[in-house]
């Protein structure tokens, strides 16, 4: 018979590690995105292009000789990034600049990303730093493609909502929105740069051949029709689970007031069934320009 002392001892070598689970906020974000974009009748092309990117972080182990107990399961984190570009132009260029601006953000985010998908200490003053890196890179490009186009160069509005944990970021450059719908209420996140002479008085002078119109109205800052580099501003806000986010094009609100888009989200349809709401709802009501819309279910899954 062993004795006890010896029974101690292996039970003390044996017994599995005692560590602290990691579960950052990154690990429990699910959000669920659904996009729609309807052709108008201003245009023989659509000028309006989305894109919804996912950027993840995973640690899975291969082979070890531990036991199961000593090591953590397969971990995933993720961050989430949506863009929606309205393109001015209506001979093809439209369609060109907006597809040109979001093909070279997905590549951009390949070959300079640093995937904040967990947000800690200096994360929102880098990612501040960094968005206007992507943001200018991508009006260099849209320049270089308007070379083709002499007489009248490619233009695109451009907005972005970016999400880390519970934290969103979100920037606009143009006449594209975003907007935060929570507590059944729609808050448009962005700012338009457009001018309206009711409103803004006489045009600046020497303004207006920097300007671009795009069906009824003067968009005031281009990713790639302006002078340099559009300025942009980052601004951030916390999430809460239940959150929904939507990104659109001007066609959207154009044809629905921010109470009809209110009432469509408040019935929690599934973010793709929303976006055909939306859309339908301003063709039926009479906006001629391309509609798109994006939603996104923002959900925070509980601590396991």
């Amino acid at each position: 018979m062993t004795s006890k002392d010896g029974a101690a001892r292996r039970a003390a070598v044996s017994a599995p590690l005692e560590t602290a689970a990691v579960v950052p906020l990154s690990s429990r974000v699910v959000l669920e995105i659904g996009a729609a974009s309807f052709r108008g009748t201003l245009r023989p092309h659509n000028t309006d292009h989305y894109l919804a990117i996912r950027i993840s972080r995973a640690l899975k182990t291969l082979t070890t000789s531990l036991e199961q107990a000593d090591y953590p399961a397969a971990f995933e984190e993720h961050g989430y990034a949506m863009f929606v570009a309205d393109g001015i132009g209506s001979h093809g260029e439209g369609a060109r600049a907006s597809r040109v601006a979001l093909s070279s953000l997905a590549y951009l985010a390949i070959a300079h990303g640093r995937w904040n998908v967990r947000v800690e200490r200096d994360g929102p003053d880098d990612i501040r730093r960094r968005v206007p890196f992507f943001f200018h890179r991508v009006d260099k490009a849209v320049r270089e493609a308007g070379r083709e186009f002499r007489d009248t160069g490619l233009a695109t509005s451009l907005t972005m909502v970016a999400v880390a944990g519970n934290h969103l970021f979100f920037t606009s450059v143009g006449h594209s929105k975003a907007y935060l719908f929570r507590a059944c209420r729609l808050i448009q996140l962005t700012t338009d740069h457009t001018w309206d002479r009711q409103r803004d008085g006489a045009m600046p002078p020497n303004e207006s051949q920097h300007m671009k119109r795009d069906a009824d109205h003067i968009v005031t800052k281009t990713i790639g029709g302006g002078r340099g580099a559009a300025s942009v501003d980052i601004e951030q806000l916390d999430l809460v689970s239940g959150d929904r986010l939507l990104l659109c094009t001007n066609g959207l609100t154009d044809g629905a007031s921010d109470d009809e888009i209110a009432d469509a989200l408040a019935v929690r349809r599934s973010p793709d069934e929303d976006c055909r709401e939306l859309v339908d709802l301003a063709a039926v009501n009479g906006s001629h320009d391309d509609i798109t819309a994006m939603v996104a279910n923002y959900t925070l899954r509980e601590r396991p």
